[in-house]
C-alpha cells in the first residue's frame, strides 16, 4: 500500500496559495511533458481566474518519491472560512503561506487559528521572497508571534520554514535570495519528512465523513471527505447516519480518487484516503457513512451560520427580457436550489411576489452567486444586503467583524472619522514606514457600503481586510445608510447630452448620452441628501438653423462606473439593483414618480 500524506494549503487572500499548488503539480511530474496546462490551474472557475481568488476548496493529489500527497487548496477570503474549518478534519498537516512583505494578515490569523485548534502539524512557506520589498526575517517573527498569541504548543512552535517564490518556481531553506533554486523539492521533502502519515484504522467498520460537497448532472450530489476507518467498496450497501441521528441505507454508486486535476474512478478506498462518493442524492456535510449494522457516528462538523441576506427576484423593470434569456421566477428558484447542492453555507427561502430570501456568509459570497447567474443568461433584481439579527438571552444581537486597515499616514484622520460614524471601535494602531495599521471591531452593517467610500477616501492606496468575529448587542440604528440622495429619471427614452449637461451641477451622473432609461431608474447621485426626479431625455428646442449643431458641443464629465459590488453597497432599502448579462442598473422599488412621492409623504 502506497504511503499517504494529507495536507491543506492555507493563507491570507493573494499570498500565493494557488500559484504554489500550481508549481508543486508541475514540478512533481504530475502533468505529461506534452500536456497543455494554463497558469493557476486550480482556479477552474472564470471568476476565480479574473479576480485571482479561490472561491471553493479544491482537492488534488501528486505522487512524489512513491508517496501520494493529497493537497487541499483552501479559500483565503473570510466569506468562505467555514470550508477551511471543515478541511482541517481531513488533513494531518498544513502549509501556511505568508507573503514576505505583507507578513501576517487578518486571514492568516483566522486560518492558522483553525489549524491549531485542529492540532495539525504546520509548515511555514515564506512566499514572494524575490519581491524587492521582501522582509522575510520580520515576516517569520510575525508568524512566530502569531503562533504564540494563538496558544500553539511547543511541538507546533518548532515549525520548519521554507523560503520560496511560487511565481518563479524557486525555493530553498535559507532567507538569502541567492540560495534560491528552480525546484519545489524542499517543500515536497518537508511534507514527506515532517507531516505525519494518517493514523490508519483498517479494522472495525467503515467511517467516512463528507466535509465538502460537489455536484454534477450525471451522478447528482457528491460528498468529499476522508475515510476515517475501515474500507469502502464500489456497489457496497452502507448506512448514512444523518445530522439529526436518523439513518438511511444506500448503495455506493461511484468512488472518485484524485490525481493532478483529474478525478479517477476507483473501486475501493481505505482509511486515510481522501475520496469523493456518489449514491445518496441528499448527502450532507458532517454526516457519517458507516458499514451496515455498525452505525457509529463521528462528531458533527460545524457549518457556519449565514450572517447576511438579500432578496433575489424576477426582473420587474420595463426592460425585462431585453438582455437576458432566463427571466422567470421558477428558473431563478431552480438555479438557487441547485447552488445549495454544493454550497453548504447558502440558505434559500421563498419570499413574497416571485422573490427569494438568500442568506450567505457575506457580500462576496452572495455577489459571486449573482455574477455566476448573470453570466449564465439570468435577469434578476436584488435588494440591499442586510445582516441577520439573532436574539441571544433576550437581547437583539448582530454580527461583528474584526477589521484591519493599512493606509498611508495622510489618510488616517478621515478613515478614523468614517469608522467612528459606523460604530467601529479602535483596538490598536501602529505605524511602520509612513504606513499606519488600524485594528477595529465593527458591526457587519457598518461595512456594507464602506469599501467604495474607503477607496475614494484613500485614493486607492488603502488596504482593507475583515473577518467575522462574533454576535454582539445591536449598535446604533442608522449604521451603513447612504447619506446622499439620488437623481431619478422621471421619463422613459434615451438620455441626451443636452439634458445631462444641464444636470451636471446637481450631482454625479451614472449614465452616458444615448443610454436607455426608464421612469424610476437611478441615473446619478444628488449633491444633497434628498432624492430628485429629473428629466434626462429632454432634447434642445431648435429655434433656427444655426443652432442645429450646437447640441454636439456639450462636454460632459465622465460618468461614474459601477461594478456589481459597488451597486450592492450603494443602494438604500427602498432601491434595487437590476442585474442582466449586459448591465447593472440601479432603480427605485416604486418606479412611478407620483406613487413614490405619496409613499414618502406617508413615511
Amino acid at each position: 500500500m502506497k504511503e499517504i500524506r494529507n495536507v491543506a494549503i492555507i493563507a491570507h487572500v493573494d499570498h500565493g496559495k494557488t500559484t504554489l499548488v500550481d508549481k508543486l503539480l508541475r514540478m512533481s511530474g504530475t502533468f505529461r511533458e506534452n500536456e497543455n496546462v494554463r497558469e493557476r490551474v486550480m482556479d477552474s472557475n472564470d471568476i476565480e481566474r479574473e479576480r485571482g481568488i479561490t472561491i471553493l476548496a479544491k482537492t488534488t493529489a501528486i505522487d512524489y518519491k512513491n508517496v501520494r500527497i493529497n493537497i487541499l487548496d483552501t479559500p483565503g477570503h473570510a466569506d468562505f472560512g467555514g470550508e477551511v474549518e471543515r478541511i482541517m478534519n481531513m488533513v494531518d498537516g498544513v502549509i501556511l503561506v505568508v507573503d514576505a512583505y505583507e507578513g501576517t494578515m487578518p486571514q492568516t490569523r483566522f486560518v492558522l487559528k483553525k489549524a491549531l485548534e485542529a492540532s495539525v502539524t504546520p509548515i511555514v512557506v515564506v512566499n514572494k521572497i524575490d519581491k524587492p520589498t521582501a522582509r522575510p526575517t520580520e515576516a517569520i517573527d510575525e508568524v512566530l508571534d502569531l503562533f504564540i498569541e494563538l496558544g500553539a504548543d511547543e511541538e507546533q512552535l518548532d515549525f520548519p520554514v521554507i523560503y520560496a517564490s511560487a511565481l518563479s518556481g524557486t525555493s530553498s531553506f535559507d532567507a538569502d535570495i541567492s540560495t534560491q533554486e528552480e525546484t519545489m523539492a524542499p517543500i515536497l521533502d518537508t511534507i514527506i519528512n515532517y507531516i505525519p502519515a494518517p493514523k490508519v484504522e483498517l479494522e472495525g467498520g467503515l467511517q467516512f465523513q463528507p466535509a465538502l460537497l460537489d455536484y454534477n448532472d450525471f451522478v447528482g450530489r457528491i460528498g468529499i471527505g476522508r475515510v476515517k476507518r475501515g474500507c469502502m467498496k464500489l456497489g457496497e450497501m452502507v448506512t448514512c447516519v444523518r445530522r439529526d441521528g436518523s439513518t438511511k441505507n444506500f448503495r455506493i454508486a461511484k468512488i472518485f480518487g484524485f490525481l493532478g486535476l483529474k478525478r479517477i474512478e476507483v473501486d475501493t478506498a481505505s482509511a486515510g484516503d481522501i475520496v469523493a462518493i456518489a449514491g445518496l442524492p441528499d448527502i450532507e456535510v458532517g454526516e457519517t457513512i458507516c458499514t451496515m449494522g455498525k452505525e457509529e457516528a463521528l462528531p458533527l462538523l460545524r457549518i457556519d451560520e449565514p450572517t447576511l441576506q438579500m432578496t433575489f427576484g424576477a426582473n420587474s423593470s420595463p426592460f425585462v427580457g431585453r438582455e437576458g434569456k432566463i427571466v422567470t421566477a421558477r428558473k431563478i428558484e431552480e438555479r438557487l436550489f441547485k447552488e445549495t447542492e454544493r454550497d453548504v453555507s447558502l440558505k434559500i427561502e421563498p419570499n413574497d411576489n416571485e422573490s427569494f430570501l438568500v442568506s450567505g456568509r457575506g457580500e462576496l459570497h452572495l455577489s459571486i452567486l449573482i455574477e455566476n447567474m448573470r453570466r449564465e443568461g439570468f435577469e434578476l433584481e436584488v435588494s440591499k444586503p442586510r445582516v441577520i439579527k439573532k436574539e441571544i438571552d433576550g437581547v437583539v444581537c448582530e454580527p461583528y467583524e474584526e477589521l484591519q486597515i493599512d493606509v498611508p499616514e495622510e489618510y488616517v484622520g478621515s478613515v478614523i472619522e468614517a469608522l467612528g460614524k459606523r460604530e467601529g471601535t479602535m483596538e490598536n494602531m501602529s505605524s511602520h514606514d509612513n504606513q499606519v495599521r488600524l485594528l477595529y471591531t465593527i458591526p457587519s452593517r457598518g461595512l456594507i457600503g464602506f469599501t467604495t467610500e474607503f477607496m475614494t477616501m484613500t485614493k486607492g492606496y488603502g488596504i482593507m481586510n475583515h473577518t467575522y468575529k462574533e454576535y454582539r448587542k445591536m449598535a446604533g440604528t442608522t449604521v451603513g445608510e447612504r447619506t446622499l440622495g439620488v437623481l431619478v429619471s422621471m421619463e422613459n427614452g434615451k438620455a441626451t447630452a443636452y439634458a445631462l449637461g444641464g444636470l451636471e451641477d446637481r450631482g454625479t451622473m451614472f449614465i452616458e448620452p444615448g443610454a436607455d432609461v426608464y421612469e424610476g431608474m437611478i441615473v446619478g447621485e444628488h449633491t444633497h441628501n434628498n432624492d430628485l426626479a429629473v428629466n434626462v431625455v429632454k432634447g434642445k428646442n431648435l429655434t433656427n438653423t444655426r443652432s442645429a449643431g450646437k447640441d454636439h458641443t456639450v462636454v460632459l464629465k465622465r460618468p461614474r462606473k459601477m461594478s456589481l459590488e459597488v451597486c450592492l453597497d450603494y443602494i438604500n432599502n427602498d432601491e434595487l439593483v437590476e442585474v442582466t448579462p449586459l448591465n447593472f442598473r440601479l432603480r427605485k422599488r416604486i418606479l412611478n414618480t407620483e406613487m413614490r412621492k405619496k409613499q414618502n409623504v406617508r413615511k
